[in-house]
């Protein structure tokens, strides 16, 4: 087989996932240069050579390329904050290597703002109302408050806080979740306003879906639907997470989805990328350019963000059942010719499992986290059993976790995850729990209701009632 020599710039599980599919190649002999912020396990078993850098610096990824041009062929990056700093951008003109990710340029995820006003001009009809408020244009933070008051005078108070730029301030607040008075609300504001501009737009009342594409510049190629999981607790409770698992049904859509809101889903994609591209091909935005988190409303299908990348955990989601050669699809996206993208009609399930202080778990929950457990190894040794008995339909991919003296250490975020493949979501999610079941120490928790039959259920039953009118934002 033909060598090839691949670079993954990898941070959780997300590219543990993107690793394993390239490696999994049966047309080429696959070498894996993978730059991670920590000692994965997992890649460090897989990779032909592995390098630790934590905060992913664009230079130093650079760097760490420059000295093995000859051995690398292309690269594909999974973690958002190198691609908005402009990692292809840097090492395509300096190394000559291509890479499958966004250039700087088309990172649309580095501004909300950006987003909204570019969603606004494209597709306003899935673009909700919104204000954007920034500190240049106010003398005063009674100034602001007046102009908040009267926007969410406007807003009935259902409103959401986003700061402009990732990561900024205390992130995304939602009325009614996050705060539930406008001092809560001008409180979490100023937190985000300290930083940058700030958007508060309605708040939204439906089903959320996300939504991925592969692109080679010329075309979009829709990847099937997944669902997310981003409160921290059962019952959808708790704060925003990177995502506590995911799941997607054995088609292209989701049970509480109709085939016509798949339709409108493609057509935004679309529009959005012939906009950004112009009349001819547009290398600038090759990989997945699009990872739009909707939700479905009775107003029709909005968006709420965009993502420049893959998204964690739901490309987990669907890279165990791509059929295709993925360094085949991966080189394809570059030469251009990008064609039908093909999938095996199977359900997957994604669930994460994290240490005890992620979410605010132990705060919340202090009984049930067994303190003697707490910074203990992580024992992987269980999972062998099933890997076994289940073979590729049942994956494990560590994430936040690090190896260290011979043994495995949780760090502070997402720890691992189980991945079950079956005909149906039941058969999927049963595999999953059985494989989170199986990883033992280090005091981690997990949400026990990810693509449980009753939250589908609900989610059906909610959008069936939305379209005809029966839910209203009071609730």
């Amino acid at each position: 087989m033909e060598k090839v020599g691949i670079l993954v710039v990898s941070y959780g599980s997300r590219g543990a996932a993107l690793a394993d599919k390239l490696k999994r190649s049966e047309e080429y002999n696959v070498e894996l240069y993978i730059v991670d912020r920590q000692r994965n396990p997992f890649n460090v078993r897989i990779a032909k050579e592995h390098v630790v850098i934590p905060d992913l610096d664009v230079n130093k990824i650079h760097n760490f390329v420059r000295h093995r041009k000859s051995k690398i062929d292309f690269g594909i990056v999974g973690p958002e904050k190198p691609i908005i700093n402009g990692v292809r951008d840097l090492i395509e003109e300096e190394s000559g290597i291509p890479l499958i990710c966004p250039t700087k340029k088309y990172a649309i995820e580095a501004s909300k703002v950006r987003q909204r006003k570019l969603f606004e001009k494209v597709v306003p009809k899935a673009n909700p109302r919104f204000k954007v408020f920034s500190p240049k244009d106010y003398s005063s933070l009674n100034k602001v408050r007046l102009d908040l008051w009267k926007w969410l005078d406007e807003l009935n108070n259902e409103a959401v806080v986003k700061p402009d730029k990732p990561a900024a301030g205390k992130g995304v607040g939602v009325w009614g979740d996050h705060f539930k008075t406008r001092e809560e609300l001008f409180e979490h504001f100023k937190a985000n306003f300290q930083y940058g501009p700030v958007i508060v737009e309605e708040k939204l009342v439906g089903e959320e879906s996300s939504f991925q594409c592969f692109c080679d510049g010329r075309r979009i190629v829709p990847l099937p639907e997944t669902r997310d999981y981003k409160r921290a607790f059962e019952g959808d409770h708790g704060p925003n997470t990177g995502g506590m698992g995911s799941y997607k049904d054995s088609g292209n859509f989701l049970p509480f989805m109709r085939a016509s809101d798949w339709e409108v889903e493609v057509n935004i994609a679309k529009k959005l990328f012939r906009y950004l591209s112009g009349e001819e091909r547009n290398p600038g935005l090759i990989g997945v350019p699009f990872y739009l988190a909707f939700i479905h409303t009775a107003e029709g299908v909005k968006i709420l963000e965009n993502n420049s990348r893959p998204g964690d955990p739901e490309i987990i989601n669907v890279l165990p059942i791509l059929k295709d050669d993925f360094v085949e699809v991966c080189m394809s996206m570059i030469d251009g010719d990008l064609g039908r993208v093909n999938f095996e009609r199977h359900a997957t399930v994604v669930v994460y499992k994290v240490p005890p202080n992620y979410g605010g778990f132990i705060d919340a929950f202090p009984e049930k986290v067994d303190e003697t457990e707490v910074g203990s190894p992580i024992d992987l040794s269980g999972t062998e059993d099933l890997k076994k008995r289940y073979g590729d339909k049942i994956l494990f991919y560590p994430g936040s976790l690090e190896l260290r003296d011979g043994a495995m250490y949780a760090l502070r975020s997402r720890t691992i995850c189980s991945v079950g493949v079956d005909r149906n979501i039941e058969g999927a999610r049963r595999i999953a729990f059985e494989g989170i079941r199986a990883i033992k120490g280090g005091a981690l928790w997990y949400r026990s209701d990810i693509a449980s039959p009753e939250h589908i259920s609900r989610s059906i039953e909610r959008m069936r009632k939305i379209r005809v009118g029966i839910v209203h934002k009071e609730e």
